[in-house]
């Protein structure tokens, strides 16, 4: 069983793997009970969110951690896949921009990965 950091880890090289641009990884586990990491990427395509989620489900779930929730796939702008210690959302540029979980999420801590 791999630790949430660990899984926060390997989820931001797979997306770094299929081209995912603007990754960051936020520790947000002293602001909320949602999660301890959020994974966050930016998809040129909604055919690149669909490769970029599925890449991570094929990873983590050879790791032995299967998603528990995956919403948003149907939209094509965004998708956030949950796996309870961690949440990953991948987004069109300018869905990324109107969220703007970084800005929500300020006080969390970017953690480096690579």
């Amino acid at each position: 069983m791999l630790s949430p950091i660990e899984i926060a880890t390997n989820a931001a090289k797979a997306l770094d793997e299929k081209k995912g641009k603007e990754l960051k990884i936020l520790k947000v586990e002293e602001l909320t009970t949602l999660a301890n990491y959020f994974v966050i990427c930016t998809a040129s395509s909604s055919t690149h969110i669909k490769t970029l989620s599925d890449e991570i489900e094929k990873e983590l779930e050879l790791l032995g951690e299967p998603v528990r929730r995956k919403e948003g796939l149907r939209s094509g702008g965004w998708v956030l896949l949950d796996y309870g210690c961690i949440v990953v959302h991948i987004f069109l540029e300018e869905i990324r921009e109107f969220y703007n979980l970084e800005r929500l999420w300020a006080d969390g801590q970017e953690v480096a990965f690579g």
